[in-house]
Order: structure tokens, then C-alpha cells, then sequence
């Protein structure tokens, strides 16, 4: 853990800020706990990957541009999704290759970008969890989030510390779930049979809880899920880690079904 406490700039992202706001609140409670001065950029929007996977690469530019001037001068940037963080450490400096200056603020951006659980795992060196939370729960990993970002075992070596947890690996555990973004929209058949195989994978486990860092995974297994009828929950890591499973129900589920 570093000696002194530093100042994190939270990244919300835009499926957390519109769909599932105490996922921010979750990854701010965990932070603090972990010693982190942590501060959420009132000028952030969206990271521009929806636009440059869709080939549009001016507005990306345009929206990759607003995020590093909101964003520089932070000791970490550090975002509840690989997707994003991934967006923004791996493609934010070839956007700018005609542009010395802002590829150099880019790069610069890029360095401290963190995943979540990463951030807390690797460079807090998290151990302990606040709340216990009883149930299996399956890990998915997120495409970007274990292909950019490398986040893996880290995810896993936080949820091992929560009392009453038993965590049970899929079968395919590097498989897409079928999101990807457009990839869902462009070719909604094939990510249809994606996201059913990976359901598939889950029931098989026997899990009753879904946990994953990605709200674009989570919004469709979710969707996925309830469509087959399955009662399995589904949760953003953050919200097991921090203890905030009484505050909202499980994605797709309605108020009632709060634990």
C-alpha cells in the first residue's frame, strides 16, 4: 500500500451513472476503506468507445480529448469496468497520433488507469472485505477487462476475504458473454447464442449469484437470465465488496427482491 494517501479520480462510466448508480458509490465506500482520497470529476462523460468501435473516430477523439482534460492530474484514474479503463489506457494515445501534444497528455492518462478490483488488489493491496455476503456466486470475466487490462485473479482474491462466499468458476470462463457493445446490435443473433451459452455455464455451477466488473456483461446476462426464467441474482462485484447488497435489488430484479 502506498505510504501516503492517493488522490483517485473516479470514473464512473456511463452504464453505472445512468443504470446502476451504486456501483460509483460501491467503488467510492471501497477506495476510502483502502486509503485512497477519492474525488469524481463533475466534467466526465463518456469515454468515446461506443463511438470508435463504431468507427466514428472524430467524436471519439472529441469525447477522449473532454476526459483527459477532466482527468490529468490525479495520482490514479480508476473505473468500475475493464471496458472503459481499457478504452482509455490502451486506445486514448492512438487517437491523437497527429497531435504531439494531447498524445503526450494521453499517454500520460493512459499510465495511471486502473480497473477497479485491480487498483484495489494490486496497488492498495486490499485484503479484508466490510460485510459478509451468503450464497455461490459465478465469476464472469469481462473481455476487455481480462484481455487489456489483465484482471483476472484479482477480482478472485477479493471476493475469497467475504465471509460466507464460495465462489464457483464457469467452464468457459474466457468465453464472451455476447455484449461487446455494438457487437450485440450488429449481429444480435450471434450474440444471442453467445449470452445462452454463457447462462448455460452459470446454471451449471449451480451459483444463485452472477458477479462480474462490467455493466454491459451484467445489463445482458442479466436480461438473458430473466428471459429463461432463472432466479440466479445478479451484482457488480463492487456491490459484494463494499457491502451494499441491501441497497438496491439485483440487476433486472425488482425492489422487492432486496437481500
Amino acid at each position: 500500500m502506498p505510504e501516503t494517501k492517493p488522490r483517485v479520480a473516479l470514473f464512473v462510466t456511463c452504464l453505472v451513472d445512468l443504470y446502476r448508480p451504486t456501483v460509483g458509490f460501491a467503488a467510492i465506500r471501497l477506495l476510502e476503506a483502502a486509503g485512497c482520497q477519492v474525488e469524481v470529476p463533475a466534467a466526465q462523460t463518456c469515454c468515446g468507445q461506443p463511438a470508435y468501435n463504431a468507427g466514428d473516430r472524430a467524436t471519439a477523439k472529441d469525447l477522449a480529448r473532454a476526459t483527459i482534460d477532466a482527468f490529468l492530474g490525479y495520482d490514479f484514474v480508476v473505473a468500475p469496468s475493464g471496458s472503459c479503463a481499457g478504452m482509455i489506457a490502451h486506445h486514448y494515445p492512438g487517437l491523437f497520433a497527429d497531435d504531439p501534444d494531447y498524445r503526450a497528455r494521453a499517454e500520460a492518462l493512459a499510465a495511471r488507469t486502473q480497473e477497479l478490483t485491480a487498483f484495489l488488489s494490486d496497488v492498495m493491496g486490499m485484503e479484508a472485505s466490510p460485510a459478509p455476503y451468503d450464497g455461490v456466486a459465478a465469476y464472469h470475466d469481462s473481455c476487455s477487462g481480462l484481455r487489456e487490462m489483465g484482471v483476472r485473479e484479482q477480482p478472485r482474491r477479493l471476493l475469497a476475504a467475504v465471509p460466507g462466499l464460495t465462489v464457483k468458476e464457469l467452464a468457459d470462463r474466457d468465453v464472451c458473454c455476447g455484449f461487446g457493445g455494438t457487437f450485440c446490435v450488429k449481429y444480435p443473433d450471434i450474440s444471442a447464442r453467445m449470452v445462452t451459452d454463457k447462462v448455460a455455464d452459470i446454471r451449471a455451477t449451480g451459483a444463485d449469484t452472477l458477479l462480474a466488473g462490467d455493466m454491459g456483461c451484467l445489463l445482458n446476462i442479466a436480461g438473458r437470465l430473466k428471459r429463461e426464467g432463472s432466479e440466479v441474482r445478479v451484482r457488480h462485484v463492487a456491490e459484494v465488496l463494499a457491502g451494499m447488497t441491501d441497497a438496491v435489488p439485483p440487476i433486472g430484479e425488482a425492489e422487492e427482491s432486496l437481500r
